[in-house]
């Protein structure tokens, strides 16, 4: 009898250490994905993963033939749809149209966008204005005095001294 009731002992210790022993992982993982949750609010990244130093820089080899065919002086700007070569210092100097999905952007490269993305100089969407009541509110103010400035300017340069 008495080693019946020690094995029964024994058996709900381990259940209740493997429970313990859950417990203690889901809470570890819970306060490392509350971290990263909080991290991920101010670090707004698209892209963290660089490409590998084994591959090397995306470079476009079409983009640096036309590059190699031109002058520096050139006004001519070349048109390019890879928004995703890397500007090498091959390319100071010249304009490029970069393509945001509608029309060719021309960039005009300069020594300090080397290493960047020809994209990076593109905006694909365009900004018009923060919406709501209160940038309504000041567009309209900015109109009227706008408006009451002119007037003011008209009926001045009226008179006759």
């Amino acid at each position: 009898m008495f080693l019946k009731k020690r094995n029964k002992q024994s058996l709900f210790l381990k259940k209740r250490n493997k429970q313990s022993l859950f417990l203690k992982k889901r809470n570890k993982q819970s306060l490392f994905l509350k971290k990263r949750n909080k991290q991920s609010l101010f670090l707004k990244k698209r892209n963290n993963m660089s490409r590998s130093l084994k591959k090397g820089p995306n470079i476009d080899q079409r983009i640096l033939k036309k590059v190699a065919a031109l002058k520096k002086g050139d006004k001519v700007i070349i048109k390019v749809w890879k928004r995703a070569a890397v500007i090498t210092p091959e390319m100071v100097g010249f304009t490029f149209g970069v393509h945001n999905g509608k029309e060719h952007i021309p960039v005009y490269v300069s020594e300090e966008m080397v290493g960047h993305k020809l994209g990076e100089f593109s905006p694909t969407t365009k900004f018009l204005r923060h919406g709501g009541k209160m940038q309504k509110d000041q567009e309209a103010a900015a109109e009227k005095a706008n408006t009451q400035k002119q007037t003011a300017n008209s009926s001045s340069s009226g008179k006759i001294k």
